[in-house]
């Protein structure tokens, strides 16, 4: 039996979860920075992070929908973990380079 098989997935989920929230702080601080600085360059960040919101958003609803984010509750809930840590990372490595 693996080790994996064995464990709460709930605990890694947790764990990931609390991951993604010190990655998306980051995030929240590099973009307010961008934003309060102002001019365009302020007004097009706000911009995309609503439409970018907006969208992750429509996104993570229609994989529900498809039942593309898996079979079980732990499964659906680390799919969406996934895809909404996928929009932050991408986000982390365009404002801070």
């Amino acid at each position: 039996m693996s080790r994996r098989s064995t464990t709460n997935p709930w605990l890694q989920i947790g764990m990931d979860a609390w991951s993604l929230g010190i990655e998306a702080s980051t995030v929240i601080g590099l973009r307010t920075l961008k934003i309060a600085a102002g001019g365009a360059a302020g007004e097009a960040e706000f911009r995309l992070m609503f439409a970018e919101k907006f969208n992750a958003g429509l996104d993570l609803q229609a994989k529900a929908m498809k039942g593309a984010l898996g079979p079980t509750p732990e499964r659906a809930a680390a799919a969406s973990l996934a895809h909404v840590r996928r929009k932050v990372r991408a986000n982390r490595k365009r404002l801070a380079g």
